[in-house]
């Protein structure tokens, strides 16, 4: 399948999208990761309010276990969603994860205090954590979907890009935000109930993002949708990732993926490394955060651009082979220097690089997958790779620095996962699918 395929098959509902609703896509998409990934920017804040100091140094590992446990719930969300997005249509899957998000934001935010209902108050944010995590998990598979299939013809690594750079428009905004709440406010305030303003934010336009993604027109091509209903309805089975696609795949892109969350939660480790590890205060550790979000915003889009003119085969060997000359110098350099600016290049520069590596690995996973399954199959394969490894990232990076004492614990983490994803390309394009540039 390559992307003529893919533009063709998507019929009418393709040539009627238009630049202006993929990019309504894109700002929804970067709502939810702006909901899930302001907890890790908020982490050691959320952990002084929700978990008592006696349990763990500041809370903050507690936080950590907490922000991990919303991964649990998002290969089943990828599961379920996903599935909807197959069946149904991408555009109801995508109000089901963004009306879902907003329930599990609003929960979080209200949550009291431990001091106000002790127990009660980290057993309530887990369960909000499992709920955005759950909407999370059936949030990426149907809008990338939408977005290869909306995808005029030689844009498809354009288009795809843009859900990556809305990762990133997430990640900037958390920044931002936190950055002037911690600029304005006293370190108590900002553990008492600035962290809550930070979420309560993002609540604030879910109601506008879902009038958006009700007014989207529909994607899926009419055939792959009426064929898994139409099996389902017979009594039989809708058509299933693995049976569509072979075993190496799968494989491949399970680690690949999960090399690149590893690397995307180290990195966003950064603003807590800052504080914690490097003592340098709130104010500077968001700036960080900032200059993370700032380099995915345009990095994603330049990385599509070179997909489809260079091949998504040669931005994978980039992205990957860059962030592993670069991960141990990085963090060695940091560490010598122990300046803010120094947290801020390092911020901008190992992103830049990933995101090449994101970019072309969506393209490659949407590329790959028929039409049937694609929206479930990219939601089960990526929910499932950063659920593995993305939701134990920044707890083991902590956990690993307390034993050892090294603050090069993120970089090896990183390298070796990276290492990895990169030997299961390889043996992806030795066995039975080859990367194909895109054609689209």
């Amino acid at each position: 399948m390559d992307g003529t395929a893919l533009a063709a098959g998507s019929g009418a509902a393709h040539r009627a999208v238009s630049m202006q609703r993929a990019a309504a896509v894109a700002a929804g998409n970067a709502l939810e990761f702006y909901d899930f990934l302001t907890f890790t920017f908020f982490a050691i804040q959320i952990g002084r309010c929700f978990f008592p100091e006696t349990l763990t140094s500041r809370g903050l590992l507690a936080s950590l276990a907490t922000f991990g446990i919303g991964f649990v719930t998002r290969p089943l969300g990828g599961i379920v969603i996903g599935r909807i997005g197959d069946r149904q249509g991408r555009k109801p899957a995508l109000l089901w994860s963004f009306g879902l998000m907003g329930a599990g934001i609003v929960g979080v935010a209200l949550t009291p205090s431990y001091a106000q209902i002790g127990l009660a108050a980290p057993l309530l944010l887990i369960l909000f954590r499992l709920l955005q995590g759950f909407a999370l998990g059936g949030e990426v598979g149907p809008s990338t979907a939408y977005l290869l299939e909306a995808a005029p013809s030689g844009r498809a690594g354009f288009y795809v890009s843009l859900q990556a750079a809305s990762q990133g428009l997430a990640v900037l905004a958390s920044g931002l935000v936190g950055f002037v709440l911690a600029s304005l406010l006293t370190a108590a305030q900002l553990d008492s109930w600035g962290w809550r303003v930070a979420f309560l934010l993002g609540a604030s336009v879910v109601p506008v993002g879902l009038y958006i993604r009700a007014r989207l027109p529909e994607t899926a091509p009419r055939t792959a949708v009426q064929a898994g209903s139409t099996a389902v309805a017979a009594g039989g089975r809708a058509p299933r990732l693995h049976r569509a696609v072979s075993p190496v795949f799968i494989i491949a892109a399970l680690l690949a993926s999960g090399a690149m969350t590893i690397t995307n939660y180290v990195v966003s480790y950064l603003s807590t490394y800052a504080q914690d590890t490097l003592r340098f205060s709130a104010h500077f550790a968001f700036g960080a955060t900032i200059t993370q979000g700032l380099a995915i915003t345009v990095v994603a889009p330049l990385a599509g651009l070179w997909c489809d003119r260079l091949g998504y085969r040669r931005m994978l060997v980039f992205g990957f082979v860059m962030l592993l000359l670069l991960a141990v110098p990085s963090y060695l350099a940091l560490n010598a220097i122990r300046q803010p600016w120094a947290v801020y290049v390092l911020a901008g520069l190992l992103p830049s690089f990933q995101y090449c590596g994101v970019v072309a690995l969506f393209v490659w996973m949407a590329d790959s997958l028929p039409a049937p399954v694609r929206s479930s199959g990219i939601s089960v394969l990526y929910a499932f790779a950063i659920a593995i490894f993305g939701g134990t990232t920044q707890f083991v990076v902590k956990a690993l620095i307390d034993m050892t004492g090294s603050p090069m614990v993120p970089a090896w983490y990183m390298t070796t996962a990276v290492a990895v994803g990169a030997v299961a390309l390889l043996a992806a394009r030795a066995g039975a699918r080859a990367i194909r540039p895109v054609r689209a």
